[in-house]
């Protein structure tokens, strides 16, 4: 495999508290849809305006990181159904003060599925923003980046407690989930990006 991956205890993986990380990633989201585009420039300003973009008691929202976990053949991806949500998404989760959200999409896969060496692509390849409705919690927006992670081979799943189901779906089998557009959008750019990647 040619994609270039990074793994946990790289040092570029390190957490930040530099704004200027947090918006170079964003910057390398490359996309010709207005919606990503737009979403993009008020994520932007988040970072630039907010003293604490990355705390998840910031609102109307904060940032989140997200994983689209490929399987090593490119063949399969990850979903779950969130305990909380109570639909299918992908990993991912709050940076809690991390302005490395690559390191944050790495990290949250890892928890999420339980998968021992996972390797994040470092190049965000979409950016979303979302409303979400925990329970025992006011409504917020996450702004959320997210980033291709790859799994090795045979990698086995581990669910952990933030989900009630945890699969590997097959490519052409995602339709049958009544996923989001966003995560749509993000399954496409995610083989897309596998597919070059490994050309």
């Amino acid at each position: 495999m040619t994609v270039e991956l990074w793994f946990a205890g790289d040092e570029r993986l390190a957490p930040s508290t530099d704004p200027a990380l947090a918006l170079a990633q964003l910057n390398a989201v490359t996309t010709d849809e207005r919606d990503v585009q737009d979403m993009s420039v008020r994520i932007r300003r988040l970072i630039s305006d907010s003293s604490g973009p990355a705390d998840r008691t910031t609102r109307p929202g904060h940032l989140t990181g997200s994983a689209f976990v490929v399987s090593a053949d490119g063949r399969h991806a990850v979903l779950l159904f969130h305990t909380k949500l109570q639909r299918w998404l992908q990993p991912g989760g709050h940076a809690d003060g991390d302005l490395n959200l690559a390191a944050v999409a790495l990290r949250e896969a890892t928890e999420e599925c339980g998968i021992v060496g996972l390797g994040v692509h470092p190049v965000a390849i979409d950016a979303d923003i979302h409303e979400v409705r925990p329970p025992a919690e006011d409504a917020h927006l996450h702004l959320d980046l997210r980033f291709l992670v790859v799994a090795p081979d045979g990698a086995e799943l581990v669910a952990n407690h933030e989900s009630e189901a945890l699969r590997w779906v097959e490519r052409d089998g995602l339709g049958d989930y009544d996923l989001d557009a966003g995560l749509i959008r993000l399954a496409d750019a995610a083989f897309s990006r596998f597919d070059h990647l490994t050309d």
